[in-house]
């Protein structure tokens, strides 16, 4: 048993040396063997692990042209999450969901996590998002912490203006783009609220209809991306400062962990 078989086999499976070893002799010095008990041997670690809460991780964008890959792999530790060796892997990750596209990545990325990272790492890993966004000018934002994202696409605007928006949306996280977007569920739970606290705060029901109207814009600015006020010149909101730009938002996304 050679150590440079050895090493070889780490580097392909990302498993221990022990593990290694273990494997090529339950293989009987068989490469391709070892590797195959080393695979099964990590889809039991992930099923072992699976149930082991994760609440750290990293987001990945890769930005090619008008095409954005984004990525989100989350993990346990927040030691785990800052090392650099997982930082590159979530992007390279991201370099795949590009090259390979949503519907071959899916079966790529469960395949590699669960036969080689969380053997390599130790730890619960899940595949949280991944997505890939396009549009005529799209402006893309990642947080320091690499663990909140956004993407915006103008159907006109500058790129500028695409990163502004973004980075407006990652620190604010919309859940709507507009109020029309808004749901009529999730209105009228809103209202439910808001007729309830009027009613505790001993206002007439008289002038309940006066109130709610500004209740609900107020709850249009914190929820829906236009209504909100830009974080860079709070004397405007996203929707004025479309206008000044002679800016449209087609979509936008949120990610965060």
């Amino acid at each position: 048993m050679s150590l440079e078989l050895i090493k070889e086999i780490r580097t392909i499976t990302g498993a221990g040396m022990s593990d290694v070893k273990h494997a090529l002799d339950e293989a009987s010095g068989d490469k391709n063997k070892a590797i195959e008990i080393l695979r099964k041997s990590g889809q039991k670690i992930a099923a072992k692990k699976s149930e082991r809460e994760v609440k750290e991780g990293v987001i990945a964008l890769l930005k090619t042209g008008n095409k954005v890959a984004v990525v989100s792999l989350a993990c346990e530790t927040d030691f785990v999450a800052r090392n650099q060796d997982f930082v590159d892997t979530v992007g390279s990750l991201a370099q795949n969901l590009m090259d390979k596209g949503q519907e071959l990545f899916a079966q790529f990325a469960t395949d590699k996590i669960q036969n080689e990272l969380i053997v390599k790492i130790g730890e619960n890993l899940q595949l949280r998002d991944f997505d890939i966004i396009e549009g005529n000018t799209v402006g893309t934002y990642l947080h320091s912490n690499r663990k909140v994202a956004a993407i915006v696409v103008l159907s006109s605007g500058s790129e500028d203006l695409a990163k502004d928006i973004a980075m407006q949306a990652a620190a604010m996280a919309p859940r709507y783009l507009k109020p029309e977007d808004v749901p009529a569920d999730v209105l009228a739970k809103e209202k439910e609220i808001y007729t309830e606290q009027l009613k505790n705060e001993g206002k007439p029901e008289a002038m309940w209809e006066k109130i709610m109207p500004g209740k609900i814009d107020k709850f249009y600015s914190e929820v829906c991306l236009i209504r909100q006020l830009f974080i860079k010149d709070d004397k405007k909101t996203i929707e004025q400062l479309l206008k000044d730009n002679s800016a449209n938002i087609e979509k936008f996304a949120y990610y965060s962990l």
